[in-house]
């Protein structure tokens, strides 16, 4: 099993540097199923995971000056600040158990995944059924307070699960700031690594963390996130975002089963 899981993280990188995204989704079923991580902190070794590893990607997109920084400021500072909400107070607030009937006791690592696996459907459908739209030459971006708003609704978002949630960003930074998509998924890894860490950081005060075991994930991720960017020269991005999405969409479709039936969910 933890072979897997080491193969496993060698593709959460792989596909940040492909797509920008995705990466992030898989990394706290990797940490629950094929390491045994409980999913808590499994969403806090998410956050650390993913933070690092995106590093790799934003230098080599820095490189080829493809970072819009306004939009750094303008959706990731708001997005930044959600994490922070969502980690210091939302999920301190979710309660250890909810009896939803007289049948299912839903316990906060059920709700965790189960979140987490609604998102993973979000994720795969928008990147299944998603059209590719032309860009268009000569077009500003278009910076505003719609912006900051979904900026910090993904950020209370992903924070719940440790996502870093390009999934998210790189649309709305498509459709609402009208980036071109490379700048999207470059702007997006700067944010991700960004508010992944500070959320990260600030679960360090409570959380023993076992450095040992998460330094082999964070190398074996950062390896993948640079033979990501290079692949991404050489393939067809638009194919593989729908590939992609296609296995979200099943490993979403295996949590909430394994939840269900194999979790002691339903009594």
């Amino acid at each position: 099993m933890h072979f897997l899981g080491y193969f496993a993280s060698v593709l959460i990188g792989i596909s940040l540097g492909l797509i920008g995204s995705g990466g992030s989704i898989l990394t706290v079923p990797v940490l629950v199923y094929l390491f045994q991580v409980e999913p808590l902190l499994a969403t806090t070794y998410s956050l650390c995971v993913v933070g690092l590893s995106s590093i790799a990607g934003v230098v080599s997109r820095l490189k080829q000056k493809l970072v819009d920084f306004k939009t750094i400021f303008v959706f990731g500072l708001p997005s930044i600040f959600g994490v922070f909400l969502a980690r210091k107070f939302l999920l301190p607030a979710i309660p250890e158990a909810m009896q939803i009937t007289s049948k299912i006791l839903l316990t906060k690592s059920h709700f965790i995944m189960l979140f987490f696996a609604a998102l993973m459907l979000v994720s795969a459908l928008s990147m299944i059924l998603g059209k590719n739209k032309k860009e268009v030459e000569g077009v500003l971006p278009i910076y505003g307070i719609t912006l900051m708003i979904v900026g910090l609704g993904e950020g209370l978002l992903t924070g719940i699960v440790g996502a870093g949630g390009g999934f998210l960003i790189i649309p709305a930074l498509v459709i609402l700031a009208k980036l071109p998509m490379k700048k999207a998924i470059a702007s997006s890894l700067v944010i991700i690594s960004i508010k992944s860490l500070v959320g990260f950081t600030g679960d360090l005060f409570h959380t023993n963390v076992d450095w040992a075991f998460l330094y082999k994930i964070i190398i074996l991720a950062t390896l993948g996130i640079m033979t990501g960017n290079y692949l991404n020269k050489k393939m067809d991005g638009a194919k593989l975002k729908k590939g992609f999405g296609v296995f979200v969409l099943g490993m979403s479709l295996f949590i909430i089963i394994e939840q269900f039936f194999f979790s002691n969910l339903v009594n």
